[in-house]
């Protein structure tokens, strides 16, 4: 237990449960490891990178900086699905001696990563499409059709098969990514039609500067749920006050303090708390009870709860300031 060197007048108990282990729950395990999503990386990097030279080609043949922008979204989301799909694998080595949560985190800083990579992609489309104002270039519009097209049924398929891993950040953004780069591609087939029947020339860098709005819309929550889970913030959806007040109201519970819960990966949390509890004659069936009760009920997977059957005020690190 991270705190057992504090010297409490009363004896203290620890328990450290593990969701995935069934005897810790009384014979249900809770496992939170991240899904196998291996396949629909692995197609989905495939066609988007096929895609990415296709637009680049057309891209270049036609003279659109829509087309450009839409591949360079593209190649920045082959690269986050990379990230996303090695940080998956990664979730999934063996903890070690120096780092016993594994490499769990990786998933995490990669959808950090991620974010960060689309929101230089807008810095990039932007500058471009600043400098196409400036100077209008003409557009072969049919091309730019038929490969836009293209890319919203190659992308629309890739994010199908993510979109039931909602419950995952960094596979939510890679769901991101593919659906707004299917939304994009269908923008730059009415942009390129709008232009083919009016012949204005701006409509394509206007077109860019949409999409990098579409970009920074999609990429915002994201980047803020990553920073985030990053600084060890409880993940969201789970109230820190109700996992207190849940704590307070078991049986013979006095006290909660040092409360802290965080992500140990985009997937799995983790909650340590003291616990007072001054009559405790039935420390290991309370203490499975709990761990128990707080990954049903908050799908908290790894608890850690260190009971005192002292006053709070024993323990340094009951005031709300101390951590």
């Amino acid at each position: 237990m991270a705190h057992d060197h504090h010297d409490h007048a009363h004896h203290d108990h620890d328990h450290h449960d593990h969701g995935g282990r069934s005897h810790a729950h009384g014979g249900r395990g809770h496992s939170h490891a991240p899904k196998d999503f291996g396949r629909a990386f692995a197609i989905g990097v495939a066609l988007n990178f096929g895609f990415v030279l296709a637009e680049v080609a057309a891209g270049l043949w036609s003279g659109s900086l829509a087309l450009l922008a839409d591949a360079g979204h593209n190649l920045s989301d082959v690269l986050s699905l990379l990230l996303a799909w090695g940080a998956t694998i990664l979730a999934r080595r063996a903890p070690r001696a120096n780092r016993t949560y594994g490499l769990r985190k990786a998933t995490i800083l990669a959808s950090l990563a991620n974010a960060v990579l689309l929101l230089v992609a807008v810095g990039v489309i932007v500058s471009e499409a600043a400098r196409r104002f400036a100077e209008p270039a003409d557009v072969a519009t049919l091309p730019v059709m038929i490969v836009a097209a293209v890319g919203v049924v190659i992308n629309t398929a890739t994010a199908l098969m993510f979109m039931r891993g909602h419950d995952d950040l960094n596979v939510r953004g890679a769901f991101l990514h593919m659906a707004s780069d299917a939304a994009v591609s269908l923008a730059v087939v009415v942009g390129a039609g709008l232009m083919a029947l009016t012949d204005l020339g701006w409509i394509d860098p206007a077109l860019s500067l949409v999409i990098a709005g579409v970009i920074v819309l999609g990429t915002w929550g994201l980047l803020k749920d990553s920073v985030n889970l990053a600084l060890d913030a409880a993940p969201k959806g789970i109230d820190v006050a109700e996992v207190r007040d849940w704590l307070n109201a078991l049986p013979g519970v006095t006290d909660v303090h040092d409360l802290h819960v965080w992500a140990m990966s985009t997937t799995e949390t983790a909650m340590t708390a003291h616990v007072t509890r001054p009559d405790n004659p039935d420390c290991d069936a309370f203490l499975h009870a709990a761990c128990e009760g707080l990954a049903r009920t908050f799908n908290i997977g790894h608890c850690t709860l260190q009971v005192e059957t002292g006053g709070a005020e024993i323990c340094p690190l009951s005031p709300a300031e101390a951590v």
